[in-house]
């Protein structure tokens, strides 16, 4: 109790959004800056006490840090987070250890888009506020070739689809090119003039920050990479470089 008047001496402001138990999950954590950022995104996404405590757990705080400087993880923790574009939508990386997958379980890309939308609601929650599924292998047919998409998904915040192709192993320049092939059709044959551009997000077990700096350099859609894991990061890595960014 005396370590919550020193932390929430005005709580009044809050205190109706919160109820003793997300108190109790937040003063947990020691550094203020982290929970604060915590406080501000379980009122912003209304998160239950079980939710709350799976995303500190998966140090999402320190995913989404390590992609910002010191400003942006300060105003981060003031505001939360409200991505606005394709590169604030990506975390560093997504987690998918809800999906119970054994460290000796090899998936195929099939297996795991089906694992991910059997858990669909928790995949929706680690993509982040204003998801809404449309559809799984979105068909598209060119030159009397299909193609499909992986995932489909409405943003009604960025107010644009967002296409998710998902690979088990480390992205590749074709990779990089059906994305594009795909963001071009979206463009031109399914959004109407209330949508934004749509977003492209290449999801792999595995990336190269080289690879995708040159991969994407003079791309003009709005094209991201990701890289997901199935199991809980190491907070400890996380916590000391997001550390490092502050002490810059």
């Amino acid at each position: 109790m005396r370590l919550f008047y020193i932390k929430y001496p005005k709580g009044v402001t809050a205190s109706h959004l919160l109820s003793w138990s997300h108190y109790y999950e937040l003063l947990k954590i020691k550094d203020d800056v982290e929970r604060e950022f915590y406080k501000n995104q379980t009122i912003i996404e209304n998160w239950s006490i079980r939710e709350l405590r799976r995303q500190k757990k998966t140090g999402l705080f320190q995913r989404i840090a390590l992609s910002k400087n010191k400003d942006e993880i300060l105003k981060l923790s003031k505001q939360g987070y409200n991505p606005e574009n394709e590169h604030e939508l990506i975390k560093e990386p997504y987690v998918f250890e809800f999906l119970g997958v054994p460290q000796n379980q090899i998936l195929t890309e099939t297996q795991l888009e089906k694992k991910l939308l059997d858990n669909l609601q928790h995949f929706l929650l680690e993509l982040g506020k204003g998801f809404a599924f449309v559809r799984r292998q979105y068909k598209i047919t060119l030159a009397n070739k299909h193609n499909f998409v992986d995932l489909v998904f409405y943003n009604y915040i960025l107010k644009c689809f967002v296409l998710i192709d998902l690979k088990i192993n480390e992205v590749e320049h074709k990779d990089v090119g059906q994305m594009i092939t795909y963001l071009n059709y979206f463009n031109k044959e399914v959004i109407n003039e209330t949508d934004n551009e749509t977003i492209g997000i290449i999801l792999a077990s595995e990336k190269d920050d080289i690879f995708v700096e040159y991969a994407t350099a003079s791309v003009s859609n709005k094209l991201a990479i990701g890289e997901y894991q199935l199991y809980l990061p190491d907070k400890k890595v996380l916590k000391e470089k997001v550390k490092q960014i502050l002490d810059k």
